[in-house]
């Protein structure tokens, strides 16, 4: 019996099988509100176990990039609702990942009155995607001062109660790819000099500080991690201590308890490859639940659930261009191509409109 398609327990949900739909940036969030059309994307790829769902700004300051989704306001709320329902009703469980993209972001982008904000004024290398201008530059954001940090906390809180309030299971807290949780991790995008900066205590406080504070407010069976040691996504850069800096974490976050980890390997992408020794480290420190993605096929997927190596497996490209992942994998059918053009622009097209298998 395949064990990738066996039922598994995540603390008290039991999941339908061991596939995890990865969270995937899709850009259709008019006015970062979640939409009739995207409760339909997610309801087609509602027969995987998990749905972990796009990244989600807690702050009109962490809409980084045009047309994401928030959920810090009733409307939002009152959109995922629909989301929620659509999931439900096709029997697999949705997490929310909570992103607040921190220096990842051009003004352009923001609500009015919306500031860029992140650990130190370093702006990121490279350019992102506006409505209005095309592409520019990172901005350069304002160091957040202790008073910011502990607003932002707060706004972490507010919206993992929102999303409680629209229906999800659960939150995943988004410290990858870069974005403000791993902007506070990283010594190159973090620079301070007090009790936020410098060693990695202190570097962590933030993931820790943010994680314990949500975990107070919904329960520690409703809250996910994500990281990705060995990253370079969002000009976050490699350096001697991160493998040390990362088994810190694993350790502190384990004394937390929340229900599962979400560990990234970006090689398939041209990251370097997260060492199988880190994975194991992790794998043996967490007491929770692992999730694993990154470049995942049906065999390697089967493999690493059947040795254990992860509870979970979770998939990205693959079930953006085919809803029915599941059924695919299951009867060893081909996949449909993938259209990359379609990957961040408004409306159905290479969105909800991938076929079936007939």
């Amino acid at each position: 019996m395949s064990a990738l398609f066996s039922k598994a327990s995540l603390g008290p949900l039991l999941l339908q099988n061991r596939l995890v739909m990865s969270p995937l940036t899709r850009n259709r969030a008019i006015n970062n509100v979640p939409n009739d059309l995207m409760a339909e994307y997610y309801a087609q790829r509602a027969t995987v176990g998990l749905i972990i769902t796009e990244g989600t700004s807690p702050s009109p300051n962490g809409l980084g990039y045009p047309r994401i989704p928030g959920i810090f306001s009733q409307e939002q709320v009152q959109g995922w609702k629909r989301v929620v329902d659509g999931v439900h009703d096709k029997g697999a469980k949705i997490f929310l990942q909570l992103m607040h993209c921190g220096r990842i972001v051009h003004q352009l982008n923001l609500p009015k009155g919306a500031r860029v904000i992140a650990p130190s004024a370093i702006a990121a290398a490279g350019e992102m995607y506006t409505d209005a201008e095309g592409m520019q530059p990172f901005a350069t954001p304002q160091a957040m001062s202790e008073a910011d940090i502990k607003t932002a906390i707060e706004e972490f809180v507010l919206s993992a109660t929102n999303a409680i309030e629209a229906g999800f299971d659960g939150v995943e807290l988004h410290a990858a790819n870069g974005y403000l949780l791993e902007q506070f991790i990283r010594p190159t995008s973090n620079q301070r000099g007090d009790k936020y900066g410098g060693p990695i205590e202190n570097r962590a406080r933030m993931v820790l500080e943010t994680a314990e504070a949500v975990i107070r407010a919904i329960g520690k069976d409703k809250v996910g991690v994500r990281l990705s040691p060995f990253g370079v996504l969002n000009d976050m850069t490699d350096y001697p201590e991160q493998e040390a800096d990362y088994e810190y974490l694993a350790q502190h976050l384990t004394q937390l308890q929340p229900l599962y980890l979400h560990l990234v390997d970006h090689s398939s992408m041209g990251a370097p490859t997260v060492p199988v020794k880190i994975k194991q480290t992790i794998r043996k420190l967490f007491k929770g639940s692992l999730i694993l993605s990154g470049g995942y096929d049906a065999a390697h997927a089967e493999k690493d659930v059947a040795s254990g190596a992860a509870d979970l497996i979770a998939v990205g490209r693959p079930i953006l261009s085919n809803p029915d992942l599941v059924t695919r994998w299951q009867g060893g059918a081909g996949l449909n191509e993938l259209d990359m053009d379609t990957f961040y622009t408004p409306g159905p097209h290479g969105y909800t409109d991938y076929p079936y298998l007939t």
